[in-house]
C-alpha cells in the first residue's frame, strides 16, 4: 500500500466528471487499499478517486464511529464504485462539512436527510439501500467530487469566499 498525494483546491482536476469503473480487478484492488491509507492518515472519513488524481467513479468511506474497549476507533471501511442516488427525501439537514481538498476549513451544508444509493462493492456485487445519518452526508458529499463539485459550491458566495480566504491565510502562514 501507498499514500497517495491529495489533490488541493483549485487544482482543476477537482473540476473533472469523473468516468465510470469498467473492470473489477487487482489494479482497482490496489487503488481502492492506497485509497483507505491514504484517508486515514490524512485524517478523514470519506476520499473520492479524484483527490488522489483519479477519474474515475470510485470513493471510500469509514464514518469509525464505534470504538473498541480502549477508545480507539472501529474500521469499518465501505467501497462504492459507480455509485448512484436513485432517491432523496424532501427532508433535509445541516452538518459541518469538511474537505480534505480543503484542508482544516468547515462549513454547514444543507443536504437530503435520507437517499436511496446503489453501487458496487469491491468484489462487483450490486448493493443497494437507504441511506441516512453521517453517512448519508457523506456519500453526498464524496459523490459531488465525482461531479466535479466541492461542497463550498453549495455556499452562498460571501461565504465560499471566506472559507477560500482563510484557506489561503492558512497556506501562507504555513510557508
Amino acid at each position: 500500500m501507498a499514500l497517495l498525494p491529495i489533490i488541493e483546491t483549485p487544482d482543476p482536476r477537482l473540476r473533472q466528471i469523473s468516468t465510470p469503473v469498467e473492470t473489477v480487478g487487482a489494479e482497482l484492488d490496489k487503488l481502492i487499499d492506497d485509497m483507505f491509507e491514504t484517508m486515514y492518515a490524512a485524517p478523514g472519513i470519506g476520499l473520492a478517486a479524484i483527490q488522489v488524481g483519479v477519474p474515475k467513479r470510485l470513493l471510500v468511506i469509514d464514518l469509525q464511529e464505534e470504538q473498541d474497549p480502549e477508545g480507539k476507533p472501529v474500521k469499518d471501511p465501505k467501497v462504492f464504485i459507480n455509485p448512484e442516488i436513485l432517491e432523496t427525501s424532501d427532508e433535509l439537514q445541516v452538518y459541518s462539512e469538511g474537505c480534505l481538498s480543503i484542508p482544516d476549513q468547515y462549513a454547514d451544508v444543507e443536504r437530503p436527510a435520507v437517499i436511496r444509493a446503489r453501487w458496487q462493492e469491491r468484489d462487483g456485487t450490486v448493493r443497494e439501500e437507504q441511506l441516512e445519518g453521517l453517512l448519508a452526508v457523506c456519500l453526498q458529499h464524496e459523490m459531488d467530487h465525482l461531479e466535479g463539485i466541492l461542497f463550498i459550491d453549495h455556499l452562498s458566495r460571501l461565504k465560499r469566499e471566506m472559507v477560500l480566504k482563510k484557506l489561503m491565510k492558512a497556506r501562507q502562514k504555513a510557508a
